[in-house]
């Protein structure tokens, strides 16, 4: 317990009073000894032990009362980490989520929740002189010493960061560097309970539970959540960037943390090789995504940038970082019989207004092998590949290829990945198989960046050939058969398209369905080839490779050199330049509910502390004035209800002794 008014605790001295003044009261009489007064003592002995308690208790209570009232002036504060209860321990280990999202604001509040937390955790350690505090980050997830509580928030290991946590892996290393420790021990958990960060179906979380139940002394588990509401913020993601030609293609999109139905007007600044301009774009709801083409200077064969909007509630989520190299030509592949369907998927994957696209057409008679190297995509409309080209398409798909298989006109009884062909089947004289229902989120049919949908609702098929398998369907026929499934391998996809684009089979061909169809599969699969550009902080890709050594290049947000390596930004490993951005789950705005965490820390008997304020002095520390003077009045109300006179007994004389008249 600490106090804002530490001097006024003098006050307490004020407590002695009532007992001084009794002490005087008693030495003011003298006693003399008259033989008519035995006779009243004598009367009175078996009251008297009564009395002397009775006046003791008023004494007290005066004396409690003008105690309670000194310590309400002092206005004292019960730590809110200390007043969970239990004595003091000999060590704390801090687990800190050092995510991206902890750099949120609280609403009116100044600074991150993360530096909010590290207060708190301060001002409560400054209780526990002498205990030893370990501070366990979920950027390194290494233990280290922290000489004082007075510089965890200045150390490296606590500073801000772009990073993801792994909150389940964190308490694991907590609980391993305990087995080593001996001491009572306290594991304080520092959060702001995103869902993504806890990630409560891991079953990492039985591991840590059995690891801190295993201990010889089992740690007091403290969960410290810094909720409630955030500032009004806006966040900027990167959803793809690749090189087309002279031109680089950015997917973007703008997120603001509360739906509204007024629209905003956000600057974004667009840096190309230290090149900046600004333009306006008008945020209509919660999310905006869209689209950028940045035209690549001359003679720049490679080059980085960025995207930011001013800064907000989280000054982490304002920018997105980019890099590109030389470009390349877009290769697909055309595994088809000549005839119709050929020629319109070779329309579609090498359409005349795209440059640096190419599409090269296979017969799958005089197929025996597969060269894929280079290749964005494959198009496949025949018979489903087995044996050694079934393998070299396995290969293909785990690389992170495209392959769109086709309905073949002629027979197949062949499987691939578990999914065969049905036969051919046809409508009725006069209708059609017209396309249902498709994802509008996901897949090859998924609407535009500006919500536009494709309109396959207008697709309508005599023929189909229904893909059977364990897969997950996208689209469906009227009669709820499927028309469009996926199977991921890896980093590949494999589509499942149940009819040809063909006349003689459906009106497929029609540009306003398969071209962006066959578009983003080609998109998808080149994403591989600029992917070595483009990864998220704590990914393997963004890791530093045996000899690498990690410099960053851009200068946005004044990086902090020690702690580089955990900032979003354009960094340069060996010979490879990666835009490295936070990952896309610090966007995720859920949060973990308390029937939620229950279950994730079953068994660990752990106490929560919600902080949902602005200020560590309200929240970590809880005024409890009020608290003594509400004892102080119990006291005075006490000492009046003792001090009241006797009331006599019924039917008695005022004098006690005396017999009561018949």
């Amino acid at each position: 317990m600490s106090f804002l008014q530490p001097l006024l605790l003098w006050g307490l001295l004020a407590a002695a009073i009532p007992v001084i003044i009794h002490l005087l009261n008693r030495r003011r009489h003298k006693t003399v000894m008259w033989a008519a007064m035995q006779f009243l003592l004598k009367a009175t002995r078996e009251s008297r032990g009564k009395k002397k308690l009775r006046h003791i208790l008023i004494l007290t209570c005066r004396t409690l009362g003008v105690a309670a009232l000194a310590t309400a002036a002092a206005r004292p504060l019960l730590s809110g980490v200390m007043g969970w209860g239990g004595g003091k321990p000999d060590l704390v280990v801090l687990i800190l989520d050092r995510s991206a999202s902890m750099e949120a604001t609280p609403k009116s509040g100044s600074i991150p929740r993360r530096e909010l937390a590290l207060q708190r955790v301060r001002d409560a350690m400054a209780d526990l002189e002498g205990t030893r505090l370990v501070l366990v980050d979920s950027a390194s997830g290494e233990p280290q010493d922290v000489p004082s509580p007075d510089v965890l928030d200045k150390i490296s290991a606590s500073a801000a960061t772009d990073t993801a946590a792994d909150l389940s892996a964190l308490a694991t290393r907590a609980a391993e560097y305990l087995a080593e420790t001996p001491g009572r021990a306290e594991v304080w958990i520092a959060s702001d309970l995103q869902a993504s960060n806890w990630q409560p179906r891991n079953d990492r979380w039985t591991t840590a539970r059995a690891a801190f139940s295993t201990l010889p002394q089992p740690p007091k588990l403290r969960v410290l959540a810094l909720g409630g509401e955030s500032s009004p913020n806006q966040s900027i993601r990167l959803l793809s960037s690749r090189r087309s030609g002279s031109d680089l293609v950015l997917d973007i999109e703008i997120s603001r943390g509360e739906d509204s139905a007024s629209a905003l007007n956000l600057p974004l600044t667009v840096t190309l090789n230290g090149v900046r301009s600004t333009s306006n774009v008008t945020l209509a709801g919660q999310n905006f995504r869209f689209r950028k083409v940045l035209p690549i200077p001359p003679r720049e064969e490679s080059g980085y940038g960025w995207l930011s909007i001013p800064g907000d509630g989280n000054l982490r989520d304002n920018a997105a970082f980019f890099a590109y190299g030389p470009a390349r030509p877009v290769k697909s592949l055309l595994v088809a019989p000549p005839g119709e369907a050929a020629e319109y998927l070779a329309i579609a994957a090498a359409p005349g207004g795209l440059s640096g696209q190419t599409v090269e057409r296979l017969d799958p008679a005089q197929l025996a092998t597969l060269d894929t190297t280079g290749v964005a995509a494959l198009f496949w409309s025949a018979p489903l590949p087995t044996g050694p080209l079934a393998d070299d398409l396995v290969r293909f798909l785990s690389d992170g290829g495209e392959i769109v298989f086709f309905a073949p006109a002629g027979e197949s009884t062949a499987r691939f990945l578990d999914i065969q062909w049905t036969a051919v089947s046809e409508s009725k004289q006069g209708e059609y198989f017209i396309l249902d229902s498709w994802d509008h989120e996901d897949g090859l049919l998924r609407d535009g960046l500006d919500g536009t949908p494709i309109p396959a609702d207008r697709l309508k098929a005599v023929k189909r050939r229904i893909p059977e398998g364990e897969a997950a369907t996208l689209a469906r026929w009227d009669d709820g058969e499927p028309f469009l499934i996926r199977r991921v391998l890896d980093r590949g996809t494999a589509w499942f398209a149940a009819s040809l684009p063909d006349y003689t089979w459906s009106n497929l061909a029609d540009a306003d369905v398969l071209l962006p169809v066959v578009q983003r599969a080609i998109t998808s699969g080149a994403d591989r080839f600029d992917a070595g550009h483009l990864a998220e902080i704590g990914s393997s890709s963004a890791a530093a490779r045996p000899g690498e050594a990690q410099v960053r290049l851009d200068d946005f947000g004044a990086p902090v050199p020690s702690n580089e390596k955990f900032e979003a930004g354009i960094h340069r490993l060996g010979e490879r330049t990666l835009a490295l951005n936070r990952p896309a789950a610090e966007d995720d705005p859920e949060i973990l509910s308390r029937d939620v965490l229950d279950t994730v820390l079953e068994g660990t008997n752990f106490t929560l502390l919600e902080d949902r304020g602005t200020s560590a002095k309200e929240n970590i520390s809880r005024d409890v004035w009020r608290g003594f003077l509400a004892a102080m009045l119990f006291f005075l109300i006490a000492e009046a209800l003792l001090c009241l006179p006797k009331k006599p007994v019924a039917g008695s004389d005022s004098i006690p002794g005396r017999p009561s008249n018949a």
